[in-house]
């Protein structure tokens, strides 16, 4: 068994460019698509805090379940893909009807605001929520 060690990849072709055979040996994929460049989990209830993150700087509150990540390096554009996770329940007396939704707001290269919800179950009724674990993932190229 071999081990490859090294800080720094490099394509042959194009340096920021590395293609990775997939499963099955018939298609590649493009390293660097493939990666995350900004994610971020923070507690969105309370006092609003960055649990962890990778290339995300500031994080504000802007109200009840309404907050705005400022990206550190720009993405290349508001084209990108973004993941938003929401976990949390609420209990209502009488069991727990209502969970947590997250919707992406206005997105710029820069950043990604977002609001969060608590949806009633059994009717679809919602307002806007402070939720304890919020989670976002964007995808892209970088500026």
């Amino acid at each position: 068994m071999a081990t490859l060690k090294t800080n720094t990849l490099t394509g042959t072709t194009t340096a920021g460019s590395i293609a990775v055979t997939g499963e099955g040996n018939s298609t590649t994929t493009n390293l660097q698509q493939g990666l995350d460049k900004m994610w971020i989990f923070f507690n969105g209830s309370g006092t609003v805090a960055t649990e962890d993150s990778f290339n995300a700087t500031s994080l504000t509150d802007n109200g009840t379940g309404d907050y705005t990540v400022d990206i550190v390096n720009d993405m290349g554009n508001a084209n990108y893909v973004y993941f938003l996770t929401v976990s949390q329940l609420r209990h209502t007396g009488t069991g727990f009807n209502f969970r947590g939704n997250g919707f992406p707001g206005p997105v710029t290269a820069s950043a990604i605001r977002v609001a969060t919800l608590f949806i009633d179950a059994t009717d679809g009724s919602g307002e806007a929520a402070d939720v304890a674990d919020v989670n976002i993932s964007i995808k892209g190229d970088l500026a």
